[in-house]
Parts: C-alpha cells; structure tokens; sequence
C-alpha cells in the first residue's frame, strides 16, 4: 500500500533581495512539523548576534576541508574568500525525523544539490522586475551605488542559470501569495506516487533505486 511521501530536499534560490530566506522562515514557521531548515556550514567569522549552529555552523578552515576531503558537504562554494557549505547531515537528520529540508542557497550550491540528490526539487524566486530589485536593495542602506550595481549584474546571471536550471520560478511580488505558491509546489511534490512510501520494490513499477534512504 501506498502512503506517506517520503522526505525529500527543496532548493529555494533567489538573488540577493527578493525575499527567499522570508519565504523559508515563513513555510519553516507555517509547518514547524514538516519542515527542517537547513543550517550552512562556513568559515567566516561570526557577527553580532549570530548563534552557532542556528544562524550557521561557524568552523576552522582545517575542519570545512576535512569536512570536504570526507564527503561530508552536499555543497559547497568559496564566497568572497569565505567558504560555505551543506552538510549532508542537515538532510540526513532531517530524513530520519520524515521531514523535509529546505535549503535556502546561491544557485550555485543548488545545482551541485541537484546532480547530487535525485529527488530534490528546485523553487527559484524572481523579483517582479530589476527595477524593483533595486529598489529593494537601495532601500536597504547598507551598500554603495557600486555594490548594488555589482549586485544587479550578478543578479541577472542567477536569474539566467536559475530559469535554465530549476524546475520551477515563482515570482514574489506578493510575500503571502508567493508562500502559497511554493507550498502548493511542495504538496503537488509530495504527492508524486514514486514518493509514497512503501517497502522498496514491492510495488510494481518502483524501483529501490528511487528511494530516497538509499540515495544518501
């Protein structure tokens, strides 16, 4: 018998500005049952009030490269001279518990996510226009002219590999209406029939190699 859907991660991506981390603390907060929000590893320093292990794991660059050298990142990147990563047990755990994960990272880290976790589903966020995306960033008060600029430029190639790479675009120009999208996606996910859960191959049609234990 089929029943319940079997965990699986979610990559939400945006540029700088449009909003994913407010669209993942909202679902996280909206279903605390269901979802697990996926904390990154880095090698930068911690800031204010940041909280190791909340806001981020904070390590050594001896440990992210023994973390690498492992196997034990998802994905990683080197950002601005900093290193930054997933460690897989954030999905590992997640599994166990039969949540599912959701990663709020560059689509840089979301594709390696990808080619290295069949199963994993892919939201991209867009602003509704540049012109609104800079606007949010100005509105900031943090950057330069320069910054943002340069943050605009970087912003149109996440836009062009996200569009190319992702398996689905939501645009937020409405915070609740763009939550309610990616939750329906999630749902309409979950309810994919090679998801239900069942003891592997005992249904005909769905082979071991599609459950998702087995591909951790």
């Amino acid at each position: 018998m089929l029943s319940s859907p079997r965990p699986f991660p979610v990559v939400i991506s945006a540029p700088s500005g449009t909003g994913k981390t407010t669209v993942v603390s909202r679902l996280a907060r909206q279903h605390p049952e269901l979802f697990h929000v996926s904390v990154s590893a880095t090698t930068r320093a911690r800031r204010g009030n940041e909280v190791d292990g909340v806001h981020y794991h904070f390590v050594t660059q001896e440990e992210f490269t023994r973390l690498i050298d492992a196997g034990l990142l998802l994905e990683w990147a080197l950002v601005f001279g900093r290193h930054y990563g997933t460690p897989r047990r954030e999905i590992d755990g997640a599994a166990s518990q039969g949540k599912i994960t959701l990663l709020d990272i560059d689509v840089q880290g979301g594709t390696q996510v990808l080619a290295s976790v069949p199963g994993a589903v892919s939201v991209f966020l867009l602003p509704p226009s540049m012109d609104d995306l800079r606007g949010r960033l100005e509105a900031r008060r943090t950057e330069g002219a320069e910054t943002i600029a340069s943050r605009l430029r970087e912003a149109s190639r996440e836009i062009e590999q996200g569009i190319a790479a992702y398996d689905y675009v939501v645009v937020n120009d409405d915070l609740d209406a763009c939550v309610g999208t990616v939750w329906a996606i999630i749902q309409a996910e979950r309810a994919r029939t090679w998801r239900l859960r069942a003891p592997c191959g005992s249904v005909e049609g769905v082979n071991e190699a599609w459950c998702f234990q087995s591909m951790m």
